[in-house]
C-alpha cells in the first residue's frame, strides 16, 4: 500500500516518471489546492501544504526503505506534493486568460528544469536521509520555480 501511494500506482513505472508525478501535481493544484484550499486563505494553504509534505516525507521514506533504494525513480509522490508550491502566493498568473495557460505551462516546465538540473544547493539537500531528502529536493525545486515564475509574471505586467 505504501509503495503504491508513493509511486502513484502504475505512474511510477512509466517512462519519465518524474514528469508524470509533476503532471498529477499540476492536476492536484488545479482541482484541490486552487479551488478548495486557496480560497480559505494563506494560513490554511500553508498548513495544508505543510501537512501534505510531511505525509509525503513519511510515505516516500517508507517506500524507499521497502524498495531498498535511496531515492527510487518510481517514487513520484514527492513531485506531486511539491508542484503546487510553484504557484503558491502568485497573484499574477493571468489565470482565466490565454496567457494564464502559458504561465501555468511555464511553471510546470520551470519545476521540471529545477528538479532535473538541481542547482543552488538542491543536490546537497537531496543527500539528506530517507524521505527528507527525497521530498525536500523537490520542494526546493518548486520554490526556485516559483521565484522565477514570479519574476517573469512581474516582468509581463
Amino acid at each position: 500500500m505504501i509503495v503504491s501511494l508513493a509511486t502513484l500506482g502504475p505512474l511510477g513505472k512509466l517512462k519519465a516518471p518524474g514528469t508524470w508525478g509533476s503532471a498529477v501535481g499540476l492536476l492536484w493544484w488545479a482541482v484541490v489546492v486552487k479551488n478548495l484550499v486557496q480560497p480559505r486563505g494563506l494560513v490554511h494553504e500553508i498548513c495544508f501544504d505543510g501537512l501534505v509534505i510531511l505525509a509525503a516525507i513519511f510515505l516516500c521514506g517508507a517506500a524507499a526503505a521497502l524498495l531498498k533504494k535511496k531515492d527510487p525513480s518510481e517514487v513520484i509522490l514527492d513531485e506531486m506534493v511539491a508542484m503546487p508550491l510553484v504557484f503558491f502566493f502568485n497573484k499574477n498568473l493571468f489565470l482565466g486568460t490565454k496567457l494564464g495557460f502559458v504561465t501555468v505551462l511555464l511553471g510546470f516546465g520551470l519545476f521540471r528544469f529545477f528538479d532535473i538540473v538541481k542547482p543552488f544547493g538542491i543536490r546537497w539537500i537531496e543527500k539528506a536521509p530517507g524521505g527528507i531528502g527525497i521530498v525536500l529536493d523537490d520542494v526546493f525545486a518548486a520554490i526556485y520555480a516559483n521565484l522565477t515564475l514570479q519574476l517573469i509574471c512581474l516582468a509581463l505586467i
